[in-house]
């Protein structure tokens, strides 16, 4: 058995199903957490961090891996539940492109919340806040941002000082996990992805039409002709 996952695609409007029996964290509970819309280019960094994550480590059942894309509040359960947090996002520090940049505990719920970048991290922020009134926020929390280079590409991918930021982020998170305690394994074998498997980014890359054609009508992946 390993670690838990989150199944829904990062670009689906449906939302995740809570689950009633996640009310009080356990001691040793951790959630691993990437957000954002990965059809926006840079947008997409915390779907692809924690993508990389799951593909990377194999985490005890205690831990939960999970593409939280924009669901927003939905993610409420999964987040009180978990003792520990770790989330991946593109976030606007107003620093250079493609800097990596670490915020921890308290200093969370003010990052996520400054020159929002889209709707999902005003809903990530009332998650954090309801968290708080519910006085059940994790006890450890930590943000793995990236200042992303373009946003304005829909079905773009990561630009790649952003892309390059990846695998860092990713050994950050393990390295953290480890601190608290968590026991990590390398992968031997190949995880199941946590969203549709079009979505994963090799298929998403390669299904992107010419650039004349997808300024023209949109990305017809998403957008088909009729």
């Amino acid at each position: 058995m390993g670690a838990q996952a989150g199944t829904l695609p990062a670009a689906v409007t449906r939302p995740v199903t809570p689950d009633p029996t996640m009310t009080a964290p356990s001691p040793d509970s951790a959630l691993i957490l990437g957000i954002g819309n990965l059809l926006w280019a840079d947008e997409g960094f915390g779907v692809r961090c924690v993508e990389a994550f799951n593909a990377a480590w194999q985490a005890p059942d205690s831990v939960t891996v999970m593409d939280g894309g924009t669901q927003g509040l939905y993610l409420l359960p999964y987040v009180t539940a978990a003792r520990r947090l770790i989330v991946f996002d593109a976030v606007d520090y107003g620093l250079e492109p493609g800097t990596l940049r670490l915020v921890e505990d308290d200093e969370v719920p003010r990052f996520m919340g400054a020159k929002k970048m889209s709707l999902h991290q005003t809903g990530f922020q009332e998650v954090i806040a309801s968290a708080a009134l519910l006085a059940q926020c994790p006890q450890s929390m930590l943000l793995i941002g990236v200042q992303p280079v373009e946003l304005e590409d829909f079905g773009g991918s990561l630009r790649p000082a952003v892309r390059a930021r990846v695998d860092e982020a990713v050994a950050i998170a393990a390295a953290r996990l480890r601190e608290w305690g968590f026991p990590l394994q390398a992968r031997q074998d190949e995880a199941a992805p946590l969203a549709d498997a079009a979505l994963q980014m090799q298929r998403y890359e390669a299904g992107r039409p010419p650039e004349d054609l997808a300024c023209r009508i949109g990305d017809i992946r998403f957008m088909p002709e009729r």
